[in-house]
Parts: structure tokens; C-alpha cells; sequence
């Protein structure tokens, strides 16, 4: 077993690296999904077995790295050769120093970069953003600049690293770059979505077109964007269903929650209402609402009557707007609509619904009401005029 284990130590040395460094880019992002699902017990439960997991994986793959190390040593002086304390701390002097130096070196610009490159992030967009967008909006292009920047770093860091052990320890580098500028090469012309994807994902990012927290429509997908890299988009739609839309494919992205929210609604009253009246309720309603407890802090401009929107098929709509903070918006509305309804039954003017009138061709119209303003007959019991829409109620 030693005597395979010293004859392929090259190869399993290189494996037990590349799986080491895999595995530790996991445990972060199980770290990341801990803390997200702190307050949640079952998840964190679930995610806490994984990182055990890991962990104890990251373990074995540091003694395989140790083994196949001494392997490619032994392999020097032949698979039966041994290796003597003396040549232990001649090589420890000459390489183990060295080596424990980069890697401490290594996880010393790690751990600099996890606290420098948020701070510097947030102060870049503090700096760049002040008067221009909302603290949340500040926060969530942070989060998301920082979350990228630091990985990229930590990927640069790592190999650097890598490269620097195993040149010191006698392993020709050159054949691995020449071999990664083939591979780059390969998946440059083989694996051109992938491309597409990266260059689309650094537009988005450098572009700040959306960020973790907003709502946005792409790829035909409406959700909250739970993560966004370089290479993909992670939204949850109000199912719960999570997406993971390649960036190479958002071609026309809609944010919903950037720097600001609009209520947009249209709200039908019949046709013989008097609309300065419906006008002067609607905006009442709006004004006490930006007055409320709750939800005064969630509106920055109280919804208002803009126009008379359209004239439709059972009665007039009248359009209304007003602002919010981000994601408040579907809030504001929803309270806004049952406001209104309340005030509308208090003052009796009405929401029209679509109906239909049945009229049998053998019915005299000349004994049903006369329309006081054009005087033309009418259905009996019809209490709008289906002419000219005016009321036919005696007041």
C-alpha cells in the first residue's frame, strides 16, 4: 500500500489539494446558509450536520496532503528509501519553514481581505451613493459588491498560494499553467455561455442594475433576489420557488425596489358619480394613511389622484399615485385599496361592476322613467340613464 501510495504520491498530493480547497470554499458557503437560518432551528440544525461533515472531510484531505508530501520525498531516493530524522529537519529547514510562512502569509490576506474589503465596499458606496440612494438601498448594493469582491480574492489568494508550496517543493509549475492556458483556451471556445454568463454577470454587477433584497422581473421570472454572482441569479418567487437563471440570459432585467416604490392604481366609480366629490374622498384617504403609525413610515408621498385614467364599460377610472420605500409598496396598496372601500360605503358613492341589462324588443320604453337631462324613455327600474348615463334617482 505505501509502496503504491509512494509511487503516485504526485498525483494524489495534487487531488488532495484541489479537494481541500473545495472543501473549504464549502464550509464557508454552509457558514453563510448558518447564519442566514439562525432564528429558523430545523435548517440550522440540517446545515450544522453539513459543516461537522466537512469539517471532518477537510481533516482527512490535510493527512492525505501530509502523506502524499512525504511520498513525493521518499519517491527521490527510490520507493524502498527511508526517511531519517535528520533528513526530516533538514527538509523542515529548508521547506517546511517556507511553506508554513505562505500559508500563514495566505490565511493572514484571507482573513484582511473578509474585514477590509466590506469596510472599504461600504465606504465606497456610502461615498458614490450619499443623496442619490436610500440607506437600504446603500446596504443591499454593499452586500452584494462585498460578497463578490471577497470571494474573487479569496479564489486569487488560495491559488497564489498553492502555486508558491509546490513550486518550493520541487514541483514544476510550468507544465500545470501551460496546461490551464490550454484548459482557458478549451472553455473559451467550448463553453461559450459560460463566457457569456461571466462577462453579463460583471455588467450587472459594475452596473448596478440589481442587488440582493430587490424584486425584480427576468429571464420572464418576477422574485426576490437571494443572491447574485458573476455567473448566475438566485430569485425566490412569491410560491417560494427559487430560480437560478444564468446572467448570460438576462437580456432585460425590471427592478421593482431601486432606490424607490410607486403605488400605481386604478379605482373604477360609476358614471354618476360626482367626481370632484369621489377626488376630494380618495385623497383624503391617502392623506391619513401617510399619517398612520404603521404605515406612515413606509410611504414618502401620499397616494393622490393624478386623472380621470379611462372611461370604461361600467364606469370611470380614476388613476392614483403615490410613493413608498422599497418593497413597501404591495403594503401601502393593499391597505390603500381597503381604505378606500370603507370610505366609499360611508359616503355611498359606488364601485361599478360589470352587468348586463336584458332588454325584450316587445317592452314599451315609453313607460319607463324619462331621463331628466335628455328626456329620452328608459327601462323601468333602471336607476342610470342608457343614454346619457345620468341618474334617474330623484333626489
Amino acid at each position: 500500500m505505501w509502496q503504491w501510495f509512494t509511487a503516485n504520491g504526485l498525483e494524489i498530493l495534487i487531488w488532495s489539494i484541489v479537494i481541500l480547497i473545495a472543501l473549504v470554499i464549502t464550509m464557508h458557503r454552509i457558514e453563510s446558509l448558518v447564519k442566514k437560518t439562525a432564528t429558523r432551528k430545523e435548517p440550522a440544525k440540517k446545515y450544522s450536520r453539513w459543516l461537522t461533515a466537512v469539517r471532518v472531510f477537510i481533516w482527512i484531505c490535510l493527512v492525505f496532503v501530509g502523506l502524499a508530501a512525504a511520498a513525493v520525498i521518499i519517491s527521490r531516493q527510490g520507493v524502498e528509501g527511508m526517511v531519517t530524522q535528520d533528513e526530516v529537519e533538514v527538509w523542515f529547514l529548508k521547506h517546511g519553514v517556507y511553506i508554513l510562512a505562505v500559508a500563514a502569509i495566505a490565511y493572514f490576506f484571507y482573513r484582511l481581505a473578509r474585514v477590509l474589503i466590506p469596510r472599504m465596499v461600504d465606504h465606497w458606496v456610502k461615498g458614490v451613493g450619499k443623496g442619490r440612494y436610500a440607506k437600504e438601498e446603500r446596504t443591499k448594493r454593499s452586500q452584494t459588491l462585498s460578497s463578490f469582491l471577497t470571494g474573487s480574492a479569496t479564489a486569487v489568494i488560495v491559488l497564489v498560494a498553492v502555486l508558491m508550496i509546490l513550486s518550493r517543493v520541487g514541483i514544476n509549475i510550468t507544465p500545470l499553467l501551460a496546461a490551464a492556458g490550454v484548459v482557458g483556451i478549451a472553455i473559451g471556445f467550448g463553453a461559450q455561455s459560460m463566457v457569456r454568463d461571466m462577462l453579463r454577470g460583471a455588467l450587472i454587477l459594475m452596473q448596478n442594475q440589481y442587488n440582493k433584497g430587490d424584486v425584480v422581473r427576468i429571464a420572464g421570472i418576477t422574485g426576490l433576489v437571494e443572491d447574485v454572482n458573476i455567473m448566475r441569479t438566485v430569485m425566490r418567487d412569491l410560491d417560494g420557488i427559487v430560480h437560478s437563471i444564468p446572467n448570460g440570459e438576462v437580456s432585460t432585467s425590471s427592478n421593482y425596489t431601486k432606490e424607490w416604490s410607486r403605488v400605481n392604481i386604478d379605482i373604477p366609480v360609476a358614471y354618476g358619480e360626482d367626481l370632484d366629490h369621489v377626488t376630494e374622498v380618495i385623497n383624503r384617504v391617502g392623506a391619513s394613511l401617510a399619517e398612520d403609525d404603521i404605515f406612515g413610515r413606509m410611504i414618502t408621498t401620499a397616494p393622490k389622484v393624478l386623472r380621470v385614467s379611462n372611461f370604461g364599460e361600467s364606469g370611470i377610472e380614476i388613476k392614483v399615485l403615490g410613493e413608498t420605500k422599497p418593497l413597501m409598496q404591495w403594503d401601502v396598496t393593499g391597505e390603500l385599496r381597503k381604505r378606500v372601500k370603507k370610505a366609499f360605503d360611508q359616503e355611498g358613492i359606488e364601485i361599478p361592476w360589470p352587468h348586463v341589462k336584458i332588454y325584450f324588443g316587445d317592452s314599451p320604453m315609453g313607460k319607463g322613467l324619462p331621463c331628466p337631462s335628455c328626456s329620452r324613455p328608459n327601462l323601468s327600474g333602471s336607476r342610470f340613464c342608457t343614454h346619457c348615463g345620468a341618474s334617474l334617482t330623484v333626489k
